[in-house]
């Protein structure tokens, strides 16, 4: 029973989190791209921070070594992703910017081979890192003739973001600070989201008066900021202390799917064959760099 729960658990945060691509591309209609993200985290944040009042004994950092983790978040799992993963999917469909966000945790692997002594990437590691940035110019498909074209920042973009939530991911693993996870993420959010909005003024084309606060933008950043963020790192939260982090990294994997279904039913998004073999490049990548640790799992879940 515990098993069923916790698949029926994962299904809903791939649900939750692959159709949030699908409510940043409705949303960008009617915000500018980082003053979008700034206001998702300013609601988000502040709803996390009441739940860390409530379910923590450490609502407020305390400390250099705490306040050092809370920044680093704030500027790379916040800012630096959020920014750049609105600002390029002004550019490319909900499916791809999930494709290409799915590159993480490969890239993550790499990242920590040189910043955490205990990691260490092999010659297969390394293979499948290599596939995982193949996988990313697939979906990518940069033709001479159009680097210049204004849709081709998109993936570039997309593949920033997914390089700072695969910078973040290290460097807070290096931290053992005690601070609660919950508590962590709420901060991160609310300084994340001071560091947008500062981004956001210092943009041209970026003005609190280009919002359009009509029914669908209301809905989108209702959804993104309390389903997709604060109701989705809590589920994160409960599935990371029951299933470990390489099958919660798994998730990564199926948002892209309902991202694609999601994108086709409500916006006629479309994915072409190319874009699905770079999906399964990346996947075979992360399944190199990630082998043992998942034969482990299998083996682990059949006894």
């Amino acid at each position: 029973m515990p098993a069923r729960r916790n698949a029926v658990l994962f299904l809903v945060l791939a649900t939750v989190w692959g159709s949030a691509f699908v409510a940043i591309s409705a949303g960008l209609d009617y915000f500018p791209p980082v003053l979008f993200a700034a206001l998702r985290y300013d609601i988000a944040g502040i709803l996390m921070l009441a739940y860390a009042y409530v379910a923590t004994d450490q609502p407020i950092p305390q400390g250099r070594d705490q306040l050092r983790v809370v920044v680093v978040a704030a500027v790379f799992f916040i800012a630096a992703y959020h920014a750049l993963l609105f600002l390029g999917q002004q550019h490319t469909t909900s499916a791809t910017a999930a494709i290409v966000v799915s590159l993480a945790p490969v890239l993550t692997t790499g990242f920590a081979r040189f910043a955490l002594p205990n990691e260490r990437l092999t010659p297969i590691g390394t293979i499948g890192l290599g596939l995982g940035v193949v996988g990313v110019a697939l979906v990518a498909r940069p033709e001479p003739d159009a680097l210049l074209a204004p849709d081709a920042i998109g993936v570039p973009l997309i593949a920033g973001a997914a390089t700072a939530f695969a910078l973040g991911s290290v460097l807070t693993q290096r931290a053992e600070t005690g601070l609660p996870t919950i508590t962590m993420e709420a901060w991160a959010m609310l300084l994340g989201a001071a560091i947008m909005h500062g981004v956001s003024l210092a943009m041209p084309g970026e003005s609190i008066a280009d919002v359009q606060l009509t029914a669908e933008a209301l809905l989108a950043i209702g959804y993104l900021s309390i389903v997709a963020s604060a109701a989705g790192f809590l589920l994160f939260f409960a599935l990371l202390d029951r299933l470990g982090p390489i099958e919660v990294n798994l998730v990564s994997y199926v948002s892209p799917i309902v991202a694609a279904v999601v994108g086709w039913l409500l916006l006629g998004e479309t994915v072409d064959a190319l874009a699905v073999v770079g999906f399964c490049t990346i996947v075979a990548g992360f399944a190199l760099v990630k082998r043992r640790a998942l034969a482990s799992e299998y083996a682990s879940l059949r006894s």
